[in-house]
């Protein structure tokens, strides 16, 4: 079954289905308040987000166990364990928001 990116004007979903009919089906059936603006077939089985384009390339996984390491000394409170990074990173807040909810996003 083929992975679709649905884009609408308040979400990205990424989704398993048959055709482009029902993946805006899923979208619907999800978000019916959203308008869709845009459905794409991805071309690989698999949705990847590039660490080196979030800012978060390093040699070793540091800044993801530090990421981890905030979110549940925050307990999953997400503005808390931003703080929480940017304190112990020494970097910027909106840098820090990008760790922690790229950890999140990963399953934290």
């Amino acid at each position: 079954m083929p992975l679709y990116e649905i884009e609408t004007d308040g979400h990205i979903m990424i989704g398993w289905a048959d055709s482009v009919e029902a993946a805006r089906g899923l979208s619907k059936e999800h978000y019916p308040e959203d308008e869709i603006l845009r459905v794409s077939k991805r071309p690989r089985d698999l949705w990847v987000i590039s660490k080196r384009l979030l800012g978060l390339e390093t040699d070793d996984s540091l800044p993801c166990d530090i990421a981890r390491e905030c979110l549940s000394q925050a307990a999953g409170d997400k503005v808390q364990a931003i703080q929480l990074y940017a304190e112990k990173m020494g970097v910027e807040l909106q840098e820090a928001q990008k760790a922690i909810e790229t950890n999140m996003s990963l399953g934290w």
